[in-house]
């Protein structure tokens, strides 16, 4: 049973950098071991040499007192300061609103409201979905007033609270946005209210929750609001209700305009966690928990689909009672990557009685520049992030008929369907329905774990065993590296191998790839549905991605219209398909179709006699089925799979050296594959339903293989690594290791008319 969980503050590390490690424990235990292992492969098969872990010596093994380190989901923003909302009495708040989850329980629109004193003021919606203000003394006199007609959700309203305190009065209104149809009519009330707001020094103004408690420093918010918030603004003054009731129509108020405390424009500075305040008085405010921004507001007339073209379209922040950025836990301990540390995978193996160990996985690179072999191993870090603490296959109804199968159930599975604090993936939806757009590392990844599924973490394992098996040498980097130091950070090496679903790709990592394959790099992408989606990484907050599942793709979610293009860069979301970087440019095929009930194997093509990849066969039998075994479907060819198509930019001289056959139904056609819907889309009808093995040059004397199935590297450990999909891999790598460059061949380079076919070439 999983009782013990942590991260790292860094997932990549290289000599000198210090690696801090937090742990929490949901278990009886007052302590817990770490030790140091690196993890050669993930998981324990009957067929496999098993989970192979290897003791390192570390000044931090040893035993440590346990504890449990809390979470707290949900975003918001706050604003802080000292006199600008304790000296309030009479005011005037406004807002737009889009509210998504309605009937649960209170949620918080914004104010001054501390729950832990019951003080201050709130606007908010109560168990009725009716619009509420709520005010205390914080002497235990609180008093409540609401309209009587429930808002709608998603729809947009205007909101306003104005409390004046000569009178002990407060004027609520609300006007739903009426484009089509009936959704209510404007309503404005005046209510007696017997509290009076408290002046005990309160600091913050909150948005999309309140102030639950603050202890040891900590800032904590409970009430959070679901939905968008568009044009807060708070006015030191009060109206009446024939002020009220011109202000929701959406007359001028011309009085609000003297007494402006702040207005706040979340459409300024997309991608930063702060939001500005353009009243002049400086009360800009912080975002905690990452809320989903660069969303279309109240006023968005969808004659612009890019929030930098008309920003201030661009206005909404939607907040979630389940987003969560950084768990914020202290740490326990810490580790200095010392020199001559080998690259590889590495954990700090956590273990306390009666529990099963956890291992808390980060990755050690080489020193800046100082490449220690001539092959790296490009870890998935961004795809790993991406399906981080998915929950989708407990939650969705299809999942067993996409899985062909039962579903079975393990400890880290049922672990965060007890503990959903821990975060979701960007498959997963949030709690009001919306779809999860960014995800951290700067919390536990259970499903980066020993075990874990083939198409995260655990399929990895078995590339790095073989590595291991067969005395192969290899630098370890991250996709967070490639990101962030481009082609320099591949330029030592000759040959670059990928996992076996590098799915998640930013620009950065892609232009790196395809700069280093046109100077003469060599790719083996030993896997696939790679360079699917395309992300953003934060260029601020470090450990943050971003995905919007835009216009089409195999997706457990779709972006609202108008709300495609990234809010931490502005770049166009997506499928790479749809912007013109298909994978076939990059590595010769592309994703075609999935199924994960049974895997295939693969049959030589005619390419295969081409003299150009004779390396690829020694010691290979060209006379048979090659692939039909594995971890995975008892077949090379599983999962998900990729195919040659020149129509997409396959390079016209690749040479097509096997195909997969003998695909059941169950393995069917990609959605972006066909227009129209119709049936002959599984594998027993459908000739595109297949993996492509392919080899192609590029300029600058390199070469990329690609074998176009996730299912590939779990074929290698079966017979102890001897087998015929291992050897040619192993063939593969050794050509490529080879400094002899790869000439073009001219003579095949034709390409058809309106064809997209591109040579790589240096950047």
């Amino acid at each position: 049973m999983r009782t013990l969980a942590g991260y790292t503050n860094i997932m990549s590390a290289k000599p000198g950098d210090t690696v801090e490690f937090k742990v929490s424990s949901h278990g009886p235990s007052a302590t817990f071991s770490a030790r140091l292992v690196r993890l050669i492969t993930t998981e324990e098969h009957p067929r496999t040499a098993g989970l192979i872990e290897r003791d390192v010596d570390a000044p931090f093994n040893g035993e440590y007192p346990a504890r449990r380190q809390p979470i707290h989901t949900g975003s918001y923003g706050y604003v802080e300061h000292a006199t600008a909302f304790s000296g309030l009495e009479d005011f005037t708040f406004q807002t737009w609103l889009w509210p998504t989850l309605l009937g649960a329980r209170r949620q918080t629109i914004a104010g001054t409201w501390d729950e832990s004193r019951s003080l201050g003021f709130a606007l908010e919606i109560d168990e009725t979905d009716r619009l509420t203000f709520l005010m205390g003394d914080g002497q235990g006199t609180v008093s409540t007033a609401n309209l009587p007609t429930p808002l709608v959700e998603r729809q947009w309203v205007f909101v306003a609270a104005s409390y004046s305190a000569k009178d002990r009065t407060v004027v609520l209104h609300q006007s739903p946005r009426c484009d089509i149809g009936d959704l209510g009519s404007p309503q404005t009330r005046k209510f007696e209210i017997a509290a009076v707001q408290g002046k005990s020094g309160q600091k913050h103004f909150f948005i999309a929750a309140h102030k639950a408690s603050a202890s040891d420093g900590l800032l904590l918010a409970g009430g959070h609001y679901n939905g968008k918030i568009d044009s807060p603004k708070l006015h030191a003054c009060a109206l009446s209700v024939e002020e009220m009731a011109s202000l929701g129509s959406g007359a001028a108020v011309e009085r609000l305009n003297q007494c402006v405390s702040a207005a706040w424009d979340f459409s300024i500075d997309q991608g930063s966690d702060v939001f500005k305040d353009v009243s002049g008085n400086g009360l800009d405010g912080r975002l905690v928990n990452m809320p989903a921004r660069a969303m279309k507001g109240y006023n968005w007339t969808g004659q612009f689909h890019d929030w930098r073209t008309a920003p201030h379209e661009y206005g909404a922040i939607h907040f979630h009672d389940d987003d969560l950025y950084d768990a914020g836990w202290a740490t326990d301990f810490v580790f200095t990557i010392p020199s001559g540390l080998e690259s590889g995978v590495y954990a700090a193996r956590l273990d306390a009685q009666d529990a099963s160990p956890a291992y808390v996985i980060f990755f050690v690179r080489p020193p800046k520049g100082q490449a220690t072999s001539d092959v790296v191993y490009l870890a998935s870090t961004a795809t790993y992030m991406a399906y981080a603490n998915q929950s989708l296959i407990a939650r969705d109804p299809l999942d067993e008929m996409s899985m062909g199968s039962l579903l079975i159930f393990g400890e880290d599975d049922v672990f965060l369907d007890e503990n959903p604090e821990y975060g979701k993936s960007l498959y997963d939806l949030h709690t009001d329905g919306s779809g999860v757009c960014y995800s951290s590392r700067l919390r536990p990844i259970l499903t980066m774990s020993q075990n874990s599924k083939y198409w995260r973490f655990g399929g990895d394992g078995h590339l790095t065993g073989w590595l291991d098996a067969l005395g192969i040498k290899a630098d370890v980097i991250t996709d967070e590296d490639l990101h962030s130091e481009g082609e320099s950070i591949l330029a030592p090496y000759r040959v670059v191998l990928t996992g076996c679903h590098p799915e998640y790709v930013s620009l950065a990592m892609w232009d790196a790839l395809k700069t280093h394959l046109g100077r003469g790099g060599r790719l083996m992408y030993l896997g696939g549905n790679g360079f699917y989606w395309r992300i953003a990484f934060h260029p601020n907050l470090p450990g943050l991605i971003e995905v919007r599942r835009a216009e089409d793709g195999s997706r457990a979610w779709s972006a609202e219209a108008g709300e495609y293009f990234m809010s931490t860069t502005g770049e166009y979301g997506g499928m790479w398909r749809r912007q013109d970087r298909t994978p076939n440019q990059l590595v010769g095929i592309g994703f075609c179709a999935n199924g994960f009930m049974s895997g295939s194997y693969y049959q030589w093509s005619s390419g295969s006699s081409d003299p150009r990849v004779d390396f690829v066969f020694k010691g290979v039998n060209k006379d048979s089925k090659f692939g039909d075994y594995g971890l995975s479907g008892n077949g090379a060819a599983g999962q998900e799979l990729d195919r040659y198509d020149p129509g997409l930019g396959s390079p016209r001289h690749a040479v097509v050296i096997a195909t997969s056959i003998g695909h059941t139904d169950n393995m069917v056609l990609a959605k972006e594959e066909f227009g129209a819907m119709h049936w002959m889309i599984g594998g027993t009808e459908n000739k595109n339903v297949r993996s492509d093995i392919v080899f192609f040059e590029t300029t600058g004397g390199g070469a990329v293989f690609s074998v176009g199935s996730i299912s590939w590297p779990m074929s290698l450990p079966i017979n102890d690594y001897d087998n015929d999909v291992s050897r040619v891999t192993r063939n593969v790598l050794e050509r490529f290791r080879d400094p002899k460059a790869f000439p073009l061949p001219h003579s095949k380079l034709r390409t058809a008319p309106g064809c997209c076919n591109r040579l790589i070439q240096p950047a």
